[in-house]
């Protein structure tokens, strides 16, 4: 029989304090994580965000505990899984490929080498696809499985999304009722869904289907639920300058106080895992603002982690992938059949259009990335012309 494997990925993130650092570079590195019309400005941008960053994370990480836990909880769900497939008669190994931290994935691709695996399920532990969560994970699959004559010998697949699965759905809204449940009164604690935000060019302009599949997710989850509870979804962590999908998750938390919600209960509806998003992003700093907006009564339901109905999800999903033809790297399927390239391009627009602003606010990030650059080093082009 074929030697069978399973690659989970996810984000990654540092073990300790000191790699807070690195992990950010290795981060904004991504030109899936931001775009820049000169490639060659990629590190240099990236060290300079990392740098001024660094020690704002590093407080961050501090208040839980010092390091990300993504590592150790991802490490669990791949062992539950494997233990999961085996009981199912699949002796499958489950690898973790990390994209921005250790366990890389090109850690994971060369173990799976060495073990000879013949046979590779892709799995993200993203539910719902973006270009830059799974669809950067998968650009740089591609490129090592171009680079490596080897790898052309494993039959693989790939899961580019699968928020519609039963049994995650299922998952979801088990941990939401527990929680609903610490309430005085259930059905009248507001349900706010809180997902990772990504850039409004990528779902304009890049055709990403992630808002559509939040939207359609956050849809499903509630019918699944089948609770009369009030719902809002919002989107957090936005970084930089440009705009992002709305309503942002700082803003609908005042505009719920505002109108007199006084219960929540906060769902983490894009993470499958405890992270920093999770444990101070949500936890501090959104409950704060929400306390500060009265709302008084805040509660967050946990990620899935190893939830026994979750890892039974995802089992069924890497058991229909391997008796399913394989999908590659070059393309995902959207809802209706229309396909879209998974790195799209923008491309430059004169005059009032949606990409232009976007590539103007861009050059203008880059121009005063530039002269703080010079104000710092005190060489450049004003330093020469005698500007400064």
């Amino acid at each position: 029989m074929a030697r069978v494997g399973v690659l989970l990925l996810n984000l990654g993130g540092p073990d300790r304090l000191e790699d807070v650092g690195q992990f950010l570079f290795n981060l904004f590195s991504d030109p899936e994580i931001i775009r820049l019309p000169f490639p060659w400005m990629q590190k240099p941008l990236a060290w300079f965000i990392a740098t001024r960053r660094a020690k704002t994370s590093q407080e961050n990480y501090k208040q839980i505990g010092g390091g990300s836990p993504l590592r150790e909880i991802t490490e669990q769900q791949a062992q539950a899984l494997e233990s999961k497939l085996r009981e199912a008669g699949e002796d499958a190994t489950v690898y973790v490929g990390m994209r921005y931290w250790h366990p890389f994935t090109e850690e994971a691709i060369a173990q799976i080498r060495r073990d000879r695996v013949e046979n590779l399920v892709i799995l993200p532990l993203y539910p719902q696809f973006s270009i830059s969560t799974s669809g950067s994970s998968f650009r740089l699959l591609e490129q090592l499985w171009n680079a490596n004559p080897e790898l052309q010998d494993i039959d693989y697949t790939v899961i580019p999304s699968w928020y519609k699965d039963p049994g995650y759905l299922q998952a979801m809204a088990d941990l939401i009722a527990q929680k609903l449940a610490e309430f005085p009164n259930p059905d009248r604690a507001h349900i706010f869904f809180s997902a990772h935000g990504v850039p409004l060019s990528y779902v304009t302009e890049g055709g990403d289907p992630y808002q559509q599949e939040i939207e359609d997710c956050t849809n499903r989850i509630m019918q699944t639920l089948n609770r009369p509870n009030e719902h809002t979804l919002a989107y957090q962590s936005r970084v930089g300058p440009v705009e992002w999908l709305k309503p942002y998750t700082e803003d609908a938390l005042k505009e719920l106080g505002e109108k007199g919600i006084e219960e929540i209960v906060v769902v983490p509806i894009s993470f499958v895992s405890e992270h920093i998003e999770t444990l101070q992003e949500i936890d501090i700093e959104y409950r704060e603002i929400a306390e500060e907006a009265g709302i008084g009564n805040f509660r967050r339901v946990p990620a899935l982690n190893t939830h026994p109905i979750f890892i039974n999800s995802l089992k069924s999903l890497v058991v229909n992938a391997l008796n399913t033809p394989s999908r590659t790297f070059s393309e995902v399927v959207r809802p209706k059949k229309e396909k879209m390239k998974m790195y799209p391009q923008e491309r430059w627009e004169w005059g009032m259009t949606s990409a232009a602003e976007v590539w103007n606010g861009r050059l203008a990030m880059l121009g005063f990335i530039a002269l703080i650059l010079e104000l710092v080093s005190g060489h450049g082009p004003l330093h020469f012309v005698g500007l400064l």
